[in-house]
């Protein structure tokens, strides 16, 4: 009686075998994706801070001065220089030798006792969106809340008719790597996982030993688990490891289920190497084998919301994100480890691990066995 999964000892052994007897191998699974947590972990942060500004005080006075202070004081600006005419401080600013320039008129001090409206120019280098959006905003609030204390000043009040009092939950502090790494160990798993099984049967092929696998009395099925297998210990092993770096080297609690962290990881790495597995049976070299992978890759960290929301992505590109077995983990990965998220509330997308997986293997079994026949 022929069984669906034979040979999957055979094949596990052998690959067990060939993993470890191949220390390049294990070296760029492991080391590749763990200086890419630890750099962008460290790198990738939205809160810019003391961005250099150039000052053209044409006022001189205390008030000036001290509106000047309060630019600072905000630290997401350092004052670099000052400069005398508008035209040297645009200057500076096309150099990229400063990203904002900061312009107070002459009449500045004597428009503001008055009770008149006192303009003061900003100017922003667009050309870089996150900065002159951080930038423009923190000068906004600066303006509307020194307006709003000359104006209760006047009225003679010590405090706002509405005040809102928010509260941050999830990540109080507003840290960045809290929201940037455990999208990042998605990434990293993605690029171990999906070039080791992509390599697979590329090997095989170019050693000139696929064709004995092929007529050996292996089932599709038990060759393809038994070559996943050995890599779905050792990428688990892997992201085990990302966890403890994520908890202890950037101080990130996980918030929910250590359990359900693990099973989401579990659907995550097989589908992946799963998709790794899909590949193999393409590619006829190892050249073509990098570049799918990259094409499959590459959307993964501009699509998954990894980066960019995917509710502000045009409908084709969010429809893309829905195929991304990246972008159901990254949203487990910020739900179990920020906000406690439970299986209940979160069952789809751990569904939608399990079902991609398990399609990719079906095709990579099916293929296989479409080849050899």
């Amino acid at each position: 009686m022929k069984t669906p999964f034979r040979g999957f000892t055979a094949i596990l052994l052998k690959e067990f075998t060939i993993v470890f007897r191949d220390p390049t191998t294990l070296f760029f699974m492991f080391f590749p994706p763990l200086i890419q947590i630890i750099a962008f972990g460290f790198a990738l942060d939205n809160d810019v801070k003391h961005m250099a500004m150039v000052v053209l005080n044409e006022d001189r006075s205390v008030e000036s001065r001290q509106f000047v202070e309060k630019f600072v004081n905000t630290q997401t600006f350092r004052v670099v220089g000052e400069v005398s005419s508008v035209t040297e401080m645009a200057e500076v600013i096309r150099r990229g030798k400063a990203y904002v320039g900061l312009q107070i008129p002459p009449d500045f001090t004597r428009l503001l006792h008055a009770g008149r409206n006192a303009q003061v120019q900003v100017l922003v280098d667009g050309s870089s969106s996150t900065t002159a959006l951080q930038a423009l905003n923190t000068a906004m609030g600066i303006a509307f809340r020194e307006s709003l204390a000359v104006l209760l000043k006047q009225a003679g009040r010590t405090d706002l008719p509405i005040e809102v009092r928010p509260q941050m939950l999830y990540n109080p502090s507003m840290l960045s790597p809290n929201f940037f790494v455990p999208g990042v160990i998605g990434i990293a798993l993605q690029i171990a996982t999906v070039f080791a099984t992509a390599m697979s049967i590329v090997r095989e092929r170019e050693r000139g030993t696929l064709e004995q696998l092929q007529v050996s009395p292996l089932s599709p099925w038990g060759l393809m688990l038994g070559k996943l297998t050995p890599y779905l210990v050792i990428s688990t092993t892997m992201a085990l490891s990302f966890f403890v770096i994520m908890r202890w080297v950037f101080s990130i609690p996980i918030q929910g289920s250590l359990i359900f962290l693990f099973v989401s990881a579990l659907l995550y790495i097989f589908a992946l190497l799963s998709l790794g597995l899909l590949i193999s049976t393409r590619a006829q070299n190892q050249m073509q084998a990098l570049q799918m992978s990259m094409l499959f890759i590459l959307p993964s960290v501009f699509f998954s919301g990894f980066i960019f929301p995917r509710e502000t992505m045009p409908a084709f590109f969010y429809g893309i994100s829905t195929l991304l077995p990246a972008t159901y983990f990254i949203e487990l990965m910020r739900g179990i480890v920020l906000r406690g998220a439970t299986i209940t509330e979160f069952w789809f997308h751990l569904a939608m691990l399990a079902g991609i997986g398990a399609a990719l293997f079906s095709l990579c079994a099916l293929r296989y066995r479409r080849n050899r026949g």
